[in-house]
């Protein structure tokens, strides 16, 4: 990747520099020096955008750019992926204890209404069935510690929740589950579908598992409000997706945390988010805001089971996402940083034409043990600090602006696996597992087995 990087550099300074800033001018060194420090998908797309509007340099040049592409950036397989056990189940997790009452719900109604009385240990359970809204479903009671409030499905698969308000059910009181429910947004536009859920300044200790959520434009949302904050929530076991791109240019993002604290987001199924309007960005997983220690493992996600490199730009997970305007920042500024002590581990993703992870004005943020397949690598930006270690990774690391990288025990996706059926997230091993120390405080791999005794990098061991 580097050389292609290389000669995407050159490309770009022979297509669009002066010859005199090839003499070793101040101005020449420094588009050099921004061009050797981006991915080649970057660069591509950079080329592009510059050389619009130029036909000659169009004709002569776009030709070995595409090849340059088709190497950067192969398709993925033709037909559907595995979700690697990832996602939505299809049998109910554990409950936790404190659910003493239950309450059968069968209307819409019915369940707007329980949603507002249910009091501290109450699940309230929804028969199968469709059920419509088109307006907000809020929350009346604090559940607690000892005895949450539940909103579920007594079986995934079996009762779907069509939206077509901007936000869906909107959480704003602390110890609340959902669990095991279908929730599709269905507006005709989709700039008016924004959330499924909603969590807002009080919504504290939420968790939301074993749900499928599709087509919306950031099906969880988490933000402050006066002054409080919904920290250490759970996105455990969820599938969310779109079944087409998304054409707004509101942010699209399959989990938007901006500000919140200490959030666990485990084992989910995340693919498809594109975005046709606007800046044409789109995100799997981000948390910004002056936001602190996220922890992001287990993960799958597919940033475009196909149409790699259709129009815009997809990243995987990032820890600090695009930046954050000030007056919604936890501090007020985000002067310091975007995030503080975020880990990002044992995730796959694949199939994203910009950065696989990426870090952006992040401080003290870990990268372990991810295996990034058909990515533009890992990116660390904006004078960020971070450790990168025992990453697989097929499109390099990427580091600028001041940034300060601490990496070790990085590997080449193809020293490890095929890449071809790695692409099809399929594992064809070329090395058995490596036998050393574990890394420090990552103590299992994406399916849960134990790495005692073994330093194999990325997210699974063969």
């Amino acid at each position: 990747m580097k050389l292609f990087a290389l000669a995407l550099g050159l490309l770009l300074l022979l297509a669009l520099a002066p010859l005199a800033w090839l003499a070793g001018t101040e101005r020449g060194r420094a588009v050099w020096e921004q061009a050797t420090s981006r991915s080649p998908n970057e660069l591509i797309r950079y080329t592009e955008r510059r050389l619009q509007g130029h036909p000659r340099l169009e004709r002569w040049l776009l030709p070995p750019l595409h090849a340059l592409r088709s190497r950067v950036e192969p398709e993925p397989p033709a037909g559907p992926l595995p979700d690697l056990g990832k996602g939505q189940r299809p049998d109910s997790l554990p409950l936790p204890a404190g659910l003493s009452t239950r309450w059968a719900v069968d209307t819409p109604q019915a369940i707007r209404d329980a949603l507002l009385r249910a009091t501290p240990g109450t699940q309230i359970v929804v028969a199968p069935g469709l059920y419509p809204f088109d307006t907000p479903l809020r929350l009346g009671q604090d559940g607690r510690a000892d005895a949450p409030i539940a909103l579920r499905a007594e079986r995934p698969g079996t009762v779907w929740f069509a939206f077509t308000q901007v936000d869906g059910i909107r959480v704003d009181r602390p110890h609340w589950m959902f669990e095991n429910l279908d929730i599709r947004g269905t507006c005709a536009r989709h700039g008016d579908c924004e959330h499924a859920f909603h969590v807002i300044g009080r919504g504290a200790r939420v968790s939301i598992r074993n749900n499928r959520l599709s087509d919306f434009n950031a099906p969880i949302k988490v933000n402050g409000q006066d002054g409080d904050w919904p920290d250490a929530g759970e996105l455990a076991w969820n599938t969310l997706s779109n079944t087409t791109p998304r054409d707004t240019a509101q942010p699209v993002v399959m989990l938007d945390l901006v500000g919140a604290h200490r959030w666990r987001v485990h084992d989910n199924h995340v693919a498809n988010f594109v975005k046709t309007q606007g800046n044409r960005v789109a995100y799997g997983l981000f948390a910004k805001g002056a936001s602190e220690d996220i922890r992001i493992e287990r993960n799958l996600v597919i940033c475009t089971p196909q149409g790699i490199s259709q129009p815009g730009e997809r990243v995987g997970i990032s820890v600090g996402g695009g930046g954050t305007d000030p007056q919604v920042c936890r501090d007020g500024t985000c002067r310091t940083f975007e995030h503080r002590g975020g880990l990002a581990a044992n995730n796959v993703v694949a199939h994203c034409n910009d950065a696989g992870v990426d870090v952006n004005r992040g401080v003290d943020v870990r990268v372990a043990h991810n295996t990034l397949i058909n990515t533009a690598g890992i990116t660390v930006r904006a004078g960020s600090s971070a450790r990168l270690q025992a990453n697989l990774v097929d499109g390099g690391s990427w580091r600028r602006d001041r940034s300060v990288v601490d990496e070790r025990d990085a590997a080449p996706l193809a020293r490890w696996l095929d890449p071809a059926a790695a692409r099809a997230l399929q594992w064809q091993w070329r090395r058995a597992a490596l036998d050393g120390s574990a890394t420090t405080g990552i103590s299992s791999d994406f399916n849960g087995q134990s790495r005692a005794g073994h330093s194999t990098p990325g997210a699974l061991l063969p």
